[in-house]
Parts: structure tokens; sequence; C-alpha cells
């Protein structure tokens, strides 16, 4: 088991160093900033000295990356994955009446989301979340939706350029059905690399709002994370949260984020949240300045105070070292001790956004 250990690790290393120096030119790893998108970045007060950065500063990395990449291969779960496959609900997203306002988790961070009959889509992942096929290979049973089983969409929404959250194969595969994409600053020159139609490319910085149909509001917001597909840590594009703020519904969607005083801000901007999507999942100590770890996910939901809260960013991929189901059990447990209205839907389930009474199980009791 050990050598198995040391060849995967040597392996990784090849092909992640592969990837930096030279993998980068193929289209998927899309195409760094310029021409007036890159004026308007650089006019960004968010954006010095050539990256966009936090409002809070990061926590310095201890170690290379390297060193890094072979402690993540080692002190693992021991069930890491789950030993079967996940159970799942498959509704036709197609046949859903456009006057139903629901939620769909479609696994990871993607969501199908539909309210005052318009349709959004949320960093659909439907692939691998890797640009190595064999890594970050999704759980059995979390894989359940592909790109034609997606209606026509009015909205893409990309809350960063992480491969587990932008997949390069599903979006192009979706090109033809999608109305208009909406991102942070930068994260548009991918879509251009990838032949979408600039017109139809809409990039914002925090704090930036605009009218879609059907007078809903989209709110473009702070996060606390980091970007980049081709190399590490480039941090050229922006990382966004979204509120939609619609006649029936508030939705926040955190984006990947560690606790800061952005959710403190958001909560006094919008007095209403009907549900907050925050992701919750793939945390470790050296990532606490960029995923919610579990002591902040109950400060996140108290800065919010939502009617509802749905987690995501689990149960699809092994980018941790934690245990798949811990996230779930963490919140069920936060939600029998502090009544935090977390929902816990399995993928594909339907969330009726405006059905308050609606339960769910816990299905993920019974799977080791």
């Amino acid at each position: 088991m050990k050598a198995k250990k040391k060849t995967l690790v040597v392996l990784s290393l090849l092909v992640i160093a592969m990837l930096y120096f030279g993998g980068c030119v193929t289209p998927k790893f899309g195409r760094a900033p310029e021409g007036e998108i890159l004026e308007k970045i650089k006019l960004s007060p968010n954006y010095r000295d050539g990256k966009f950065v936090n409002h809070a500063p990061r926590i310095p990395r201890e170690g290379s990356f390297f060193k890094n990449l072979r402690e993540s291969f080692s002190e693992r779960a021991e069930d890491l994955k789950p030993s079967m496959p996940l159970p799942s609900v498959k509704t036709n997203l197609i046949e859903i009446d456009r006057k139903e306002d629901v939620m769909v988790w479609i696994g990871n961070s993607s969501l199908f989301i539909q309210i005052d009959g318009v349709r959004f889509l949320i960093d659909p992942v439907l692939f691998s979340g890797s640009p190595v096929p064999f890594f970050n290979k999704p759980f059995p049973g979390s894989e359940i939706y592909k790109p034609e089983d997606i209606p026509d969409i009015d909205y893409l929404l990309i809350s960063h350029d992480h491969w587990d959250h932008l997949d390069y194969k599903a979006v192009k595969r979706l090109k033809n059905r999608i109305g208009k994409v909406i991102c942070g600053l930068g994260v548009g020159e991918h879509f251009r690399q990838w032949k979408f139609n600039t017109a139809d490319i809409v990039e914002l910085d925090w704090n930036e709002s605009i009218t879609l149909k059907e007078g809903i509001i989209l709110h473009i917001l702070p996060s606390q994370h980091y970007s980049g597909r081709a190399s590490f840590g480039s941090d050229n594009t922006l990382w966004v949260s979204f509120m939609i703020e619609a006649q029936s519904s508030n939705i926040y969607l955190s984006g990947d984020t560690g606790y800061g005083n952005h959710f403190q801000e958001i909560g006094q901007q919008f007095q209403e949240i009907d549900i907050a999507v925050l992701e919750f999942g793939q945390y470790g100590y050296k990532w606490r300045d960029i995923h919610l770890m579990p002591d902040d996910l109950p400060k996140a939901i108290n800065d919010l105070t939502p009617k509802r809260v749905f987690t995501n960013h689990h149960a699809k991929y092994a980018l941790a070292r934690h245990s798949w189901k811990e996230p779930l059990e963490i919140i069920s447990r936060l939600n029998e001790q502090e009544n935090l209205n977390i929902i816990t839907p399995m993928m594909g389930e339907l969330v009726y956004l405006n059905d308050f009474s609606q339960i769910f199980t816990k299905w993920w009791e019974n799977i080791k």
C-alpha cells in the first residue's frame, strides 16, 4: 500500500508539472484576461499588483506546493470515498413547469434554480473536476446528470474558474442552450476562448448588480477564495458570491469561501434571505481561510440569518482528507443542536423554494 501511494504521488507530481509548464496551451485551460476586460480589471479596487485580492489577507501557505501535494495523499480518512453508489433522484429538469419555483442540486456545487419563470444554472460540473480525467472522478451515483438532461438556461452563473466549478466539456456542450453567462471579472475570457458570443458574457466586480428578466436583480458580492486554471494561485480572475433577488425569493449563493466579514455585511445588506446556499466541504486546516471550516458554518449562518440553509461542495469528489460524509454529519448535528434550518435533499431531489414545510431524509446515514 505504501509503494502504491508513493507511485501515485510521483505520477501526480509529473502530471502537474506537465500541466504547469505546458498543458495550459490546450483550450480547456481557458485564457488569461486581455484587451478591454483587462483594462477594466486594472481599475478594480479589488485588484492590486497584477492580482485580485481578498478583503482579508490570505494565510501564508506552509511548505512548498509539492510538499503539500505529498501530504494530501497521507493521513486521509479511511472512508474518503463511499463504498457504494450514492442514492439520488433524477428529476426530469426539462419537464419542470416554468411556473414552479424550485432548486435542484446536481452535485458538488452545481445547481439548477428556476424562479419567477427564469432558469439559472450555477457552476455546472458534469464530468471530471480536474484537467486530468483520472483525477477527481465523481463518486458513483453522483454523476446522474449529463448536458442533454439540462433544459434551455437563461443565465449561467460561474462563481470562479476552478476546475470543480467550471467544466469545459460541460459548458461547451451546453453552449447553444445558454442565454447569458454572468461571472466575476476575467472569467469571461475563458468563454471567449471557447467561442461564446461576447455579447452574451457579463463580467462584474464585487458589489455590482444587474437587472435580469422578470425584474430579478442579480447582485455580485464578495467571497474569500482564490482563482486560476492554468497556473497555481494566479488570481487573475475574480471569485464571487451571488444574491438572486426575485419577487418570490431571495437566494444567496456563497461560492467557495472562507469565513470573513463579508457574511455579516451581506446579512446587513439583505434583511430577507429565503435560502442561503453555503459551500461546506473539501475543507482542511491549511485551507481554513478559503473554505468554511466546521466551526465557521454556524457563524456564517448566524451572520446571514436565512430562513433556510442548504450546503453543497461535498458528496461528489474527494478533494480533502476528511470522510466523504463528514460535512453531512456535521450539518445534521448542528441542526439538532442549534436548529439552523439546514435542509438535506439528495442529488436531483426537487426543493420547492416556497414550501418551508418540506422534509428531507438523512440519506447518507446507511452508507459507509
